[in-house]
């Protein structure tokens, strides 16, 4: 029988959902800001680890090297000497858009600072953890879900605010085009792209803040999903353009990605884009019919071979965080 005090849990378990990032707003900082970030939470593909205490250092699961270089940080910064066992039992593929490092980062930290009653500090943590460099979407939507805009950064190791958030609405549907075959670019290979990019023009970057107030946003409160999407696809259009040189001349990461999402749009979703460096696509749709009647068109496209087609929600909360007690009854 655990020693522990009765207050510690058995285990905690942390479910975080992926996301898709829409766009950048100010790549180059001409604003007084740079980059500001537009965000989705979304359901389907999660990333979920379990922490308990052990006897011995144990991680496993997928990304467990990552996982484990997260626990032992925070082991450190919180002054704890024990051992755990940390499963990562679920999460979405690496590189490829969908924020999964933010998620197993702020999974991990949330769930050994919940496992020693310790308050949550979710910024704070990303900060340690080398998160939110350039994008806040991701912490904001750990924390809260929804559709999010970060206002950027003014300096260098602060995470860009979240300045807007709003819920998704729940009729309206994602479908999320995914190329296992490839990845976005990451690591230093992303710090050599932006660097080789030229200067995002002030005025372009002005026009995408204006997009982002004065049509996008007024679409997803008014739950008018033409207009959303037809704001998001020009977002993406302009942001595609501007990586473009760094992407093989391309809007899009992987071709077969680009031609389904150009059948989607012949067809009729709205909205469609790139998530992040990619290469996963997205397109929306007004309704679950809908979209699964675009998809089964969709799959009659020769490019869809070898990619995966999925049907998803927004999620309008953050991350969920499952407390077991030592009698192993489970609750929030």
């Amino acid at each position: 029988m655990s020693n522990r005090p009765a207050r510690f849990p058995a285990s905690v378990s942390v479910s975080a959902p992926a996301r898709l990032h829409l766009g950048f707003l100010a790549p180059s900082g001409v604003l007084g800001r740079r980059f500001g970030s537009v965000g989705l939470a979304i359901d389907g593909l999660r990333t979920r680890v379990t922490i308990r205490s052990a006897t011995q250092m144990r991680v496993e699961g997928f990304d467990a090297d990552r996982a484990g270089r997260h626990l032992e940080t925070m082991r450190s910064l919180l002054g704890l000497q024990g051992a755990y066992h940390l499963s990562v039992e679920d999460s979405a593929p690496a590189h490829t858009g969908l924020g999964s490092g933010t998620s197993i980062a702020l999974a991990v930290a949330a769930g050994l600072r919940r496992l020693h009653d310790l308050p949550l500090d979710v910024t704070g943590d990303a900060v340690r953890l080398g998160r939110g460099a350039r994008s806040g979407i991701g912490i904001g939507l750990f924390e809260h879900g929804g559709f999010v805009v970060d206002g950027g950064h003014a300096r260098e190791g602060v995470v860009a605010p979240i300045v807007s958030r709003l819920r998704f609405p729940a009729e309206w549907v994602v479908i999320v085009v995914l190329d296992p075959a490839r990845e976005g670019v990451s690591g230093a290979d992303e710090h050599a792209a932006f660097a080789a990019l030229p200067a995002f023009a002030e005025s372009a970057a002005a026009h995408l803040c204006g997009l982002i107030l004065m049509k996008i946003l007024p679409a997803l409160a008014e739950h008018d999903c033409a207009s959303f999407g037809a704001g998001v696809k020009e977002l993406q259009a302009r942001i595609g353009d501007y990586f473009a040189p760094v992407q093989g001349g391309r809007r899009f990461a992987s071709p077969h990605v680009a031609d389904v999402l150009d059948a989607l749009d012949r067809v009729g979703a709205f909205g469609i884009g790139q998530s992040s460096w990619g290469p996963t696509g997205f397109a929306f749709a007004p309704s679950n019919d809908m979209a699964h009647r675009l998809v089964e068109r969709v799959h009659e496209h020769v490019s869809a071979r070898g990619l995966d087609i999925l049907v998803c929600k927004a999620l309008n909360h953050g991350a969920d965080i499952t407390v077991e007690a030592g009698t192993g009854a489970a609750h929030q």
